[in-house]
């Protein structure tokens, strides 16, 4: 059996990224993003490209703890891994930085407008979604730091240790 040495290696960032998740850090400061972005865009087994970030996901919130936001937050990050697929033939810095770019704004409109949604803690209005937006926003600036740290991380990692591999395998 032929063991694609390319899936080990972007498993294996995977999974450094989820157990990073379990590290104290500020307020949405995690890899969590960035991980699914990179799930998507490397791993060419579609199955397998959602199942990684979604289940280490999960490991960790086995650890972390449930909460009734998790169906909304783990489609979101289905999302991310679906971005990542869009860019997974032409995946370059600039279109990897896109695609986060895209994951955390969806991310972003998507998770505030369920807090908005099913919370209470903002007025059923146009105003209020506003408001709950508006709120949000210190949470965004770390979530996109930490997406492009630990995504473009991931992948320029990725991408020495993989020409390693083919310089290796060559030589």
């Amino acid at each position: 059996m032929r063991v694609n040495k390319h899936l080990i290696l972007g498993f294996a960032i995977i999974l450094l990224l989820a157990i990073s998740r379990l590290m104290p850090h500020p307020p949405n400061f995690t890899p969590i993003l960035g991980m699914a972005v990179f799930s998507g865009a490397i791993i060419n087994r579609r199955l397998i490209a959602y199942l990684i970030p979604l289940v280490a996901m999960l490991i960790s919130d086995l650890y972390l703890g449930f909460h009734s936001g998790m169906p909304i937050i783990y489609f979101s990050l289905a999302l991310c891994v679906l971005i990542g697929t869009i860019i997974e033939a032409r995946v370059t810095i600039l279109n990897f930085v896109l695609g986060i770019s895209a994951g955390v704004i969806v991310f972003y409109l998507i998770t505030n407008f369920a807090v908005w949604y099913g919370s209470g803690m903002y007025d059923y209005s146009f105003s209020g979604l506003i408001t709950c937006y508006v709120m949000a926003l210190p949470f965004l600036q770390n979530t996109i730091i930490s997406s492009m740290i630990y995504g473009v991380g991931a992948l320029l990692i990725y991408n020495v240790i993989n020409k390693r591999l083919i310089l290796a395998n060559n030589a």
